[in-house]
């Protein structure tokens, strides 16, 4: 269900800020129809609730060396809180683990793994991965083309 706090505005905000977080505030401004102070204004209380939690750059992965995608789920042996959260506080810790998410299904995690080659994947699944607390099975799928890779979130009016 939408945030009802959010207006039309708003919501025009947060699509332009998604596709360019470097728009300048005069810009900004513009494209909404308001004066600079009252558009800084808004994009300062989206920035202090928490809808806009920072900006970023888009890095082309290949570009900086990480060739491979691997989306790994992993199974745990039982959901005991402790051992779940023991999981949880090694996987963010991580930096090969760009993404984690708890699922339902046939895993209990999923993983987004980018590392610069199979080699390095090997590595990281045997000597890390393999050895995380609670970790029953691990199945590793391999990305061959990106189709779509940074989506915007939908925002309705």
């Amino acid at each position: 269900m939408p945030n009802s706090k959010l207006d039309a505005t708003d919501r025009r905000l947060l699509a332009l800020l998604q596709g360019d977080a470097r728009l300048t505030n005069v810009e900004l401004a513009e494209k909404v129809n308001l004066s600079p102070s009252p558009c800084l204004r808004r994009v300062r209380r989206l920035e202090a609730s928490g809808i806009i939690r920072g900006y970023h750059a888009e890095l082309d992965r290949r570009s900086v060396g990480l060739e491979l995608t691997v989306f790994v789920g992993i199974k745990v042996e039982r959901h005991h809180e402790e051992q779940a959260n023991a999981f949880r506080e090694a996987v963010v810790k991580l930096p090969e683990v760009v993404t984690a998410h708890l699922v339902s299904g046939e895993s209990d995690f999923l993983l987004q793994v980018v590392v610069p080659s199979l080699v390095a994947y090997d590595a990281f699944l045997t000597g890390t991965l393999l050895r995380l607390p609670g970790v029953s099975d691990i199945r590793s799928n391999f990305a061959i083309q990106p189709v779509k890779e940074y989506g915007i979130l939908p925002l309705t009016d």
